[in-house]
Order: C-alpha cells, then structure tokens, then sequence
C-alpha cells in the first residue's frame, strides 16, 4: 500500500494538516466570550490565550531550525498532528483537573506545539513536491487553512446553534479526531527533500543576507495583520457592533476567512499572470483601507464589511512572503522555512496581543485596538516597495 501513495497524497495530506492549523488557532477564539462568562476571565486573561497559543508556536518555530533535520520530517510531522489533536481534546478535561485557567492554559500549550511544528513542516514540505508552478501550489496550500477556518466556523455555530454552546467540549473533541487521524495518513506518504541535490544554506550566511531580515519584517506583520483581525472578529461583532453570535460569526470571521481562501485560490489560480509583489502592494493597501473601515464607523454593517474586506485583502501576505523568500533564498532550507514561520507566529502573537491591551487600556473598546493594528499593512506596503526597487 505504501508503494501506491505519491507526492499528490503528500499534497492531500499537507491540505489536511494546514485544515488542523486552522481549527488549533480558530476554534478557541469563537469561546473567548463564552469563557470569560463561564470562568469570570478578565479580557487581559482572555488575550493571554492567543498570546501563549502563539508565543509557544514562535518558541517551537526557533527551535525546530535546529532539531527537525536530525530527527526527520516525517517524524516530527506526525508528532505535530498527534499534539494538535491531544491539545483539542485536553480542553475538555485539563480545565477540571488543574483548574479552569491554568486548564485552558495547558491544553493550548499541547496544541500550540503541535500547530507549531505544521506550520514549519507543511510549506517545506510541498514545495519539496514535484510540481509545477510552486507559487501557485503554495497559494493552494495556504487557500486549506482558510477553508479549515470557514468549516470551524460554520460547523461550530451550526453545532451550537443545534445543542447550546454550553457543550463546547463536545466539539472539542469532534475537532481533534481530524489531526489524529492525519497522523496515521503522513505516516505513509512520501516525503521529499526540501533542497533536493544542493547544499543547504549556513545559517550563519542566511542570518547574513540582508533581503532575508527584510522578508522577515515583511512576514511578522503578515501574521500580524490576519490575526489582529482573524482572533478579534467574532468578539468585535458581538460586543462592539452589538450583533448576535450567529449571525456575527457568519457574517464576520466567516466571512474574513471565505474571502481569505478566495483571494488565496484566485492568486493560485491566476499567479502567471499577476506579479506577486504588485499584487501584495495592492493588498497591503486594501488593507489600510479595511481596518479603517472596520474601527471608525459606526455601522454594523460596515463595520462587518470591513472586516470581511480585511480577509480577502490578508490572504496573499503569509503565502506570497513565502514564495518570494523561497525565489530569493532557495537553498534556504529547513532553517529558513523555521525562521519566516517564527517571524509569522511573532506577527500571529504581537498583532492580537496589541488588540486586546489597547483595547483594555481605553476600556474595553475594540474599535481603538483594531485601529492600532493598522500600522502592520502599513510596514507590509514599505517592505513590499523596498524588495521591488533593491538589487539582489
């Protein structure tokens, strides 16, 4: 049977494995209401969950640049799908034994590791692939975690909707079936080698190369401007724009990650014929405009509207980045590959940290902490301007 598996079941299951991210970093955001109520958190104890989802992401990040050559990609890729689906289902056990904060804390630990080590492994992984027109199976590959957001998001509320949202932990558990049994699919598929017959790049000479720092800055406000919206949706449209859950899950994070993944599909669809750094620099200032939108008006239609337009305008940042750094850098290797994902997971942990302080510090309004986060599309248009106009 393992004689039958090609490289487009090691795509399949890279698909799957981006699917698990998405529900690791989704899932507990459309909670973070339910559980202040439930465990009489603070928005600051709500905000150190994604802090400390992500932040453990960054650690394994740094990390991995050193260990998973040693111990092996497929290895480690199986122990991320394995951690990811223990983490969703200790949610439901871990807040009794340990205490319900220090529970909750716990088990986005297990998952954070796991969801770390996909986020380094799967990229690498497909690019190793033999296909053709990597930018644009890159831009498929990332489209999955947009589609993994949207199921979160709609089977989650259909489920709530149907049973109560008190049985959250249920859910839990219906969620962490998926990366456990992902595991058993990338324990059989082939897995290639990234640089194939080259050499790979030092790390000293990669921390050496000044486009590399750039992309760098480039890629933490990438991750910054996704999640500074992604994780605050679903309580911006409830408390701040005073719509119901259901209808402001469907209408906002759902809508960010539907037009997320469209932008993301379109791009690998059309990536031949559009020049990737002109497409980001019209996202990154689409983006500008949507988180504008999003926090200075006064309208719940806008402001969903906004938050939906950020969705579309983000989708190309964190897979576009990658492809640039891997024409740029391609003997990079494992360790380029660890470190542009550390300098994403920092934008997935600061940009939502930033959020969540600013708005506890003006009294609990989202709209002046979405405001704030405007400042990472506007890193992400210099950064993008700056790697047309220099010479490699």
């Amino acid at each position: 049977m393992q004689k039958k598996l090609t490289y487009n079941h090691t795509i399949y299951a890279s698909y799957l494995g981006y699917i698990t991210q998405a529900i690791v970093n989704n899932y507990v955001p459309l909670l973070f209401l339910t559980l202040q109520r439930e465990f009489s958190l603070s928005l600051s104890q709500i905000t150190l969950i994604t802090t400390l989802n992500f932040a453990v992401q960054l650690l394994v990040d740094l990390l991995s640049a050193k260990f998973v050559d040693r111990i092996g990609y497929r290895k480690c890729v199986v122990a991320a799908h394995i951690l990811s689906g223990c983490g969703l289902a200790s949610l439901t056990v871990l807040p009794r034994l340990l205490g319900a904060y220090p529970g909750i804390l716990a088990a986005v630990v297990l998952y954070a590791i796991g969801g770390g080590l996909i986020e380094v492994l799967i990229s690498p992984i497909v690019e190793a692939c033999p296909t053709e027109k990597k930018e644009a199976a890159m831009s498929l590959l990332h489209s999955f975690y947009c589609w993994g957001h949207l199921a979160v998001i709609l089977v989650s509320t259909l489920f709530f909707t149907l049973f109560g949202i008190g049985h959250w932990r249920i859910l839990a558990l219906v969620w962490a079936l998926l990366p456990l049994a992902n595991a058993v699919f990338f324990a059989r598929v082939p897995i290639y080698s990234i640089t194939g017959d080259q050499q790979p790049m030092p790390l000293g000479a990669l921390l050496k190369t000044k486009v590399f720092w750039l992309l760098m800055v480039v890629m933490v406000c990438a991750g910054a401007s996704e999640q500074a919206m992604s994780q605050w949706a679903s309580a911006f449209v409830e408390s701040a724009l005073h719509v119901s859950k259901t209808i402001g899950d469907l209408a906002g994070p759902c809508a960010f990650a539907l037009l997320m993944g469209t932008a993301r599909a379109l791009h690998g669809k059309y990536s031949d014929r559009l020049p990737l750094k002109r497409v980001m620099l019209g996202c990154a200032a689409l983006c500008i405009a949507a988180y504008l939108l999003a926090s200075l008006t006064g309208s719940a239609v806008l402001g969903l509207a906004g938050c939906a337009l950020c969705g579309f305008s983000v989708g190309i940042f964190w897979p576009g980045t990658f492809s640039i750094a891997a024409l740029s850098l391609p003997t990079g290797g494992t360790a380029l590959y660890a470190l542009m994902a550390l300098a994403g997971d920092v934008g997935c942990s600061g940009g939502p940290t930033l959020v969540g302080l600013i708005a506890d510090a003006a009294g609990g309004r989202l709209q002046i902490g979405l405001l704030a986060a405007i400042v990472f599309p506007v890193v992400i248009l210099l950064g993008i301007s700056r790697l047309r106009t220099s010479k490699r």
